[in-house]
């Protein structure tokens, strides 16, 4: 039978994965982190018995979380990551020439040093010099920053245990205090298929702290249901307003899988079910 990994996603839906070698496991001072080689997606990072990510898929949700915002603003010269310590969407952020600065706001440094060790297809643009890594309290952290970045992206993990704060309405308000006029922030925002109200009550708190809120959608198959939520807030810029053919111009010598100036069309288009999650609240 081989040894599998199986990640309970909801109380009654699992994903299990054949597992070829673990590569490492530890206890940080916060967290169980686990990297496993599976047969079917790649290398596998676990965050207290949760998937993170698979070198299979991660391309998806990195490309989403961070060329979406980075286009609608058109010009991000200073930029957070909350989260994100394996390096994903510093990866995609540090390919735009307009950065000039970019926080990895982490609370623990273990899995940024265990993702450089045994990610490092992810965590290449740590090393970027734009990149100044912060680990602790990126709550306590994001509310020294006024009126600094234009973007912030909320690369969390699920909403439970030290992540629910990171969808409340008084984070997203410090939030909006850390950017200046003009700029926007991004959060990924669970399945539409499983999570619902959680989607429905973050727009909601976004709303309420910026003028403008969009969502847009992506498929990452390891996540519960495998159709995935970003949700955006915005002091301004408009995601259904960006210069397709300049997306296209920048991307066209760049490795990337999945985002195009086809896509970011795409991405926001959301499909009748899901239109129903907020028009019912």
């Amino acid at each position: 039978m081989g040894l599998w990994y199986t990640e309970k996603q909801t109380d009654n839906l699992a994903i299990s994965m054949q597992v070829r070698q673990n590569l490492h496991r530890e206890r940080s001072p916060y967290q169980d982190i686990a990297v496993m080689e599976t047969e079917e997606y790649g290398k596998l990072l676990v965050i207290d018995d949760a998937v993170m990510l698979t070198t299979a898929d991660e391309f998806v949700y990195h490309e989403l979380i961070a060329h979406v915002p980075m286009f609608t603003h058109g010009s991000v010269q200073r930029a957070a990551v909350i989260g994100g310590g394996d390096g994903g969407t510093i990866r995609e952020l540090v390919r735009h020439d307009s950065l000039q600065e970019a926080y990895l706001l982490e609370l623990d440094e273990r899995v940024v040093r265990v993702s450089q060790q045994y990610l490092p297809e992810l965590a290449s643009g740590l090393s970027d010099p734009r990149v100044r890594l912060e680990f602790g309290d990126g709550i306590k952290r994001i509310a020294e920053f006024k009126s600094y970045f234009d973007l912030v992206i909320v690369d969390s993990t699920d909403p439970v245990g030290p992540g629910v704060v990171l969808f409340s309405q008084e984070f997203f308000k410090l939030v909006r205090e850390s950017l200046r006029p003009g700029g926007l922030m991004v959060a990924q925002t669970e399945s539409p298929f499983v999570n619902r109200d959680l989607m429905a009550d973050v727009r909601r708190k976004i709303g309420s702290v910026f003028p403008q809120t969009y969502v847009y959608l992506g498929p990452i198959p390891t996540y519960p249901s495998g159709l995935w939520s970003f949700t955006m807030g915005s002091t301004g810029p408009n995601p259904h307003e960006v210069d397709l053919e300049k997306v296209a111009e920048i991307t066209a010598d760049w490795p990337l899988r999945y985002y195009t100036a086809q896509i970011h069309t795409a991405v926001l288009t959301l499909p009748p079910f899901v239109q129903e999650i907020y028009n019912s609240k």
